[in-house]
């Protein structure tokens, strides 16, 4: 009996991981096809970059519906609907007859991948004290940095194999397949669920509650410019590296998943570390390894320096640090909430994702053809993290008043 409920809680625990990394699925897959996906509509490489960044702000307000609905109704019905929306707006983004239909159908499919981090963080917290949440919000990272790694790689091959709308067709494979799962494996882990669930009249002093914590503030906003940093590399490397660089899509693919090994390097290290140090020492360690990295990278391309190396070296220290910051920081701001982890989680990421959208839609404004828009944005957001971390936590903690 012990055997068959571990096996259990190893099977829901890779869906959880699975559906944690739909968004990221979702995105780096497509990067490789970018360039050609705006040639198929004579669109530019702006245009062509929505369908990344429509996603992330589609994916982060659904991350508000779907939260307080978790906390209410039950995680588990939640995550299934959001699954089946997922499919069917992959399928559609794979027929759609122009940019128009796309970037809507886009936006659809970024509602119901809203619906697996949000309900899967909330999970760990219905189930482990903040820190066992970091730890496994950890070995969760650990095993979705290979995301970022494959995804690219097999997106390029099915770009190469098959085009761009193959490219959904995958997706809508991969949505199949996580609802399928859910349907079978995931159960209600929500015991305020039903007639003990807050009452939705609560819901804005539950907001304003979490709004007026600076410890929750801090840990949002460090979260949020970590990943800023991240996603305007992301969002802009398909260009700097195949355009400026001129890298293959296949090579492309190899270089972003440098990265992300960056990315699982930090989560391994939160896995060891977190219980010795705490938190707020790995993150406060994130941030400097973010900001450091974001300087050498930013400092390079200005010198007239811009090589493969010169970017894929400081961004896996920047990758890294995210790494370090990213499941410490998540556990600090919902493991104080646990009558409403669905909606921390929930304003966690739709903080983290819009803002992340619109700090590389700002950053597309200053493309010059060059790297420096975009390594610029890493190290700013690298700086602006640590200085955050340092004024809104790790500074009123360690004050003689605190």
């Amino acid at each position: 009996m012990p055997s068959a409920a571990s096996a259990a809680t190893v099977r829901v625990g890779i869906l959880l991981t699975a559906v944690v990394g739909m968004g990221a699925l979702s995105i780096d897959m497509l990067l490789p096809s970018l360039p050609a996906l705006a040639g198929a509509f004579g669109s530019d490489a702006g245009t062509a970059q929505l369908t990344v960044t429509l996603f992330l702000i589609g994916m982060a307000a659904a991350q508000l519906l779907f939260g307080p609905l978790s906390d209410r109704f039950g995680r588990r019905r939640v995550l299934i609907g959001g699954l089946a929306l997922y499919t069917l707006a992959g399928a559609a983004c794979a027929v759609a007859p122009d940019m128009g239909t796309l970037l809507a159908a886009r936006v659809v499919q970024a509602v119901g991948a809203g619906s697996g981090p949000v309900v899967a963080r909330a999970i760990v917290r219905d189930l482990y004290e903040r820190e066992r949440a970091a730890r496994m919000l950890a070995a969760m990272g650990v095993a979705q940095a290979l995301t970022p790694i494959l995804a690219p790689v097999l997106g390029g091959w099915v770009h190469v194999a098959a085009g761009w709308r193959a490219v959904f067709v995958v997706l809508a494979g991969f949505g199949t397949l996580f609802l399928l799962g859910a349907v079978a494996i995931v159960r209600e882990t929500n015991v305020h669920a039903g007639p003990r669930a807050p009452r939705r009249s609560d819901e804005p002093s539950r907001l304003a509650r979490l709004l007026t914590d600076r410890a929750f503030v801090g840990y949002v906003a460090v979260m949020a410019l970590m990943f800023s940093g991240q996603f305007a590399f992301i969002a802009g490397s398909s260009f700097a590296l195949i355009a400026v660089l001129g890298v293959s899509p296949q090579i492309y693919g190899l270089c972003f998943g440098a990265v992300a090994v960056g990315l699982m390097t930090g989560n391994v290290v939160s896995i060891r570390l977190t219980a010795r140090l705490g938190i707020d020492r790995m993150i406060l360690a994130g941030t400097l390894f973010g900001a450091t990295a974001g300087v050498v990278l930013a400092v390079l391309p200005w010198l007239g320096i811009a090589t493969v190396p010169t970017v894929i070296v400081p961004m896996f220290g920047y990758a890294l640090g995210l790494g370090l910051v990213f499941p410490n920081a998540m556990a600090g701001a919902i493991a104080p909430y646990p009558l409403m982890a669905g909606t921390a989680s929930a304003v966690v990421g739709f903080v983290q994702m819009t803002g992340s959208a619109l700090y590389t839609i700002a950053v597309g404004h200053f493309d010059d053809g060059t790297l420096r828009p975009m390594t610029t944005a890493v190290a700013t957001a690298g700086i602006a993290a640590l200085a955050g971390f340092w004024l809104l936590t790790w500074r009123r903690d360690r004050s003689p008043a605190a």
